[in-house]
């Protein structure tokens, strides 16, 4: 029996040339905002809230500890659940196509665990739920992530991926005035950000097509065939080798010097009772100009064909930004670094994505790819508070932390400079 022919112009897994159109784009940057409000305000305000009413202790490390421990879990479950999304997505012959039906499942995992994550009383529940949000987290970021090597053409990812940037900023500070100002109780604020996440994904799912993948050309699926994708040897492919290592260590910094921010203003800094509102001062400062650097270096590095120059200039501010933080504590230097690392994180998760995308190694399997890379952005948010929290107790406080904190970035910064095949 012969395989079914396919349409003389079909030609499967081309590289896009037509550019996205600004309906696109802004679809594309509201399902963002609704994915990074729901997973960013809980790890920066409602988790380490809830994990503090439940935690009896007056020690405040043994706090962190808790937040970092749970933090960790959750991140292994996404060190699996990023890869084994995307390669699913890659053989998906669904008549809605290939990354629509995940972006629907992970969508709707995430949602009900933020909702049922509300009700917990228990750190044991707490830990489960979260972890199960944030697999819901991985499962809709993986395959949203991967329409834009599916549809955008290489001139226009820099701009785009800024779209993907930008509503993080602001979706973090949305979410905080919004549980701020309204003073939620905490499973009030989880359940919002679940309805908000359904109703803000929704239009780029319903209205934005997908191509589908003709059956004849699935991949043979094998459970060997998914654990081998896993490894991607960086001899063979030095330029996704060295991305990944660099998004590693420069994600890896600044989640040292961001998830325990709330931590750092009520204990090292000694601002008790008026912490939360730091957070959402630091918080906007950090919003303007990362919104700024997003949108705006995104669209210059696709101008001028450059990618590697603006991701190294962008860790470096962020180093810059943690050794502030490092050796003058005080407020007016917290939203000096707040401005910095919002430049420099901007353009670097703008540019960064985008180079991300031309330094795949095959077209077949962008989605699998894609979500390796996008490991190297959830796992380090999910392991720096364990990690933080360890540096903080056992290594000399905040201080040490931000010092870390500024070394992963460097180093991330250094990481870019062996790529070859992108300018």
């Amino acid at each position: 029996m012969t395989a079914p022919a396919l349409p003389a112009a079909f030609t499967p897994f081309a590289e896009p040339r037509r550019k996205v159109p600004a309906r696109w784009i802004t679809l594309f940057a509201t399902a963002w905002l609704g994915i990074w409000m729901a997973q960013l305000t809980p790890i920066q305000l409602l988790l380490p809230k809830q994990i503090g009413e439940l935690f009896t202790t007056t020690d405040w490390v043994s706090t962190v500890v808790a937040f970092g421990i749970i933090s960790g879990i959750a991140g292994a479950c996404a060190l699996i659940v990023y890869p084994v999304t995307g390669a699913l997505s890659d053989r998906t012959t669904s008549r809605f196509g290939r990354r629509r039906p995940w972006i629907f499942i992970g969508t709707l995992v995430f949602a009900i665990s933020l909702f049922l994550l509300g009700i917990q009383t228990t750190i044991a529940g707490v830990g489960v739920f979260w972890s199960l949000a944030l697999s819901g987290f991985c499962i809709v970021s993986a395959a949203i992530t991967a329409t834009i090597s599916d549809q955008v053409p290489v001139n226009q990812r820099g701009f785009v991926s800024g779209w993907v940037s930008a509503p993080q900023a602001v979706g973090t500070v949305l979410g905080i005035v919004l549980v701020l100002t309204l003073v939620l109780s905490t499973f009030v604020g989880y359940a919002l950000m679940a309805v908000l996440l359904i109703v803000l994904v929704m239009p780029f799912l319903l209205l934005i097509p997908d191509e589908v993948l003709p059956r004849v050309l699935r991949a043979p699926f094998t459970f060997g065939s998914l654990v081998r994708g896993f490894w991607i040897n960086p001899i063979r492919f030095p330029d996704f080798g060295w991305t990944l290592l660099g998004r590693i260590l420069v994600n890896l910094g600044n989640a040292l010097g961001t998830t325990l921010l709330l931590y750092f203003l009520m204990y090292g800094l000694g601002r008790g009772k008026s912490a939360e509102d730091d957070l959402l001062l630091l918080t906007m400062i950090y919003l303007v100009f990362f919104i700024a650097a997003a949108l705006g270096f995104g669209k210059l590095s696709d101008r001028i064909g450059q990618r590697k120059v603006f991701v190294y200039a962008a860790a470096y501010l962020q180093a810059l930004a943690a050794l502030l933080l490092a050796f003058v504590p005080a407020l007016p230097v917290a939203m000096a670094a707040a401005g910095l690392l919002g430049l420099g994180y901007g353009c670097f998760m703008a540019v960064d994505q985008a180079l991300a995308t031309q330094v795949l190694p095959d077209s077949h399997s962008r989605g699998k790819d894609l979500g390796i890379m996008n490991i190297a952005t959830a796992v380090p948010q999910a392991f720096a508070p364990l990690l933080g929290a360890f540096v903080v107790a056992a290594l000399g406080g905040f201080t040490a932390l931000f010092i870390c904190s500024a070394i992963a970035a460097a180093l991330g910064g250094l990481a870019i400079l062996p790529i070859k095949g992108v300018r």
